[in-house]
């Protein structure tokens, strides 16, 4: 394996962007540092690629200006106390289609530099980060949706209710706040975004099982 490189000060969004320590992790930027984040299992890759497929075809087939996008940083702000940079990577980034071309004609990486319209996260064992800390984050940040598939009933029964059951839960902003509605079963997805989805929360869940 290859030895990790040292970091000797803080980077900023786009130096992280452009780091690497040859040791072929994923990584997230925390108070200006490379944080090593943990893989996820098969069935969560299944249920972000089974997903993000199926946004962009609806996208391709009705025109809209959207480009979902797996696996994408997204530039979260500053560290309150320190000012040093910060990022997530997400699993599922919509960007909108001037964004994107935008980037098409860069040669830097592909990430989320403003905040995407929506932003996508599936579940894992550290489910707190997504039912708390990206919230928090990804409100602070302005991005319009923010949707958590939690396929595998992992997240504590203030998040998903009781009996605990696999459950989508979009967060849309309004006046600054997340507010939330949960899909389960047989129920349609409906987004203010992605309008006209034909796309149910057990279609969305069946990869993972």
């Amino acid at each position: 394996m290859a030895q990790a490189a040292v970091i000797q000060k803080p980077l900023t969004f786009e130096e992280f962007l452009a780091w690497d320590d040859g040791s072929g992790e994923d990584f997230e930027l925390r108070d200006g540092f490379p944080m090593p984040i943990v893989d996820p299992t098969a069935k969560h890759e299944d249920v972000a690629d089974e997903l993000c497929e199926r946004l962009s075809n609806h996208c391709k087939e009705l025109s809209l200006p959207y480009v979902p996008k797996r696996q994408k940083q997204v530039m979260t702000g500053r560290n309150p106390s320190t000012g040093r940079e910060e990022s997530r990577r997400t699993d599922i980034v919509v960007f909108t289609k001037e964004e994107w071309e935008r980037m098409r004609q860069s040669s830097s990486s592909a990430a989320a530099y403003v905040p995407p319209p929506i932003a996508i996260e599936v579940v894992s064992t550290n489910w707190k980060d997504d039912y708390e800390d990206k919230f928090n984050e990804y409100e602070a940040l302005g991005i319009s949706e923010y949707w958590i598939i939690d396929f595998s009933v992992l997240g504590g029964i203030r998040y998903i209710g009781k009996p605990k059951q696999p459950t989508m839960t979009i967060y849309t902003l309004v006046d600054g706040e997340y507010q939330p509605q949960q899909f389960r079963g047989d129920d349609r997805i409906t987004s203010s975004i992605l309008q006209d989805l034909n796309l149910t929360a057990n279609q969305i869940f069946s990869a993972g099982r």
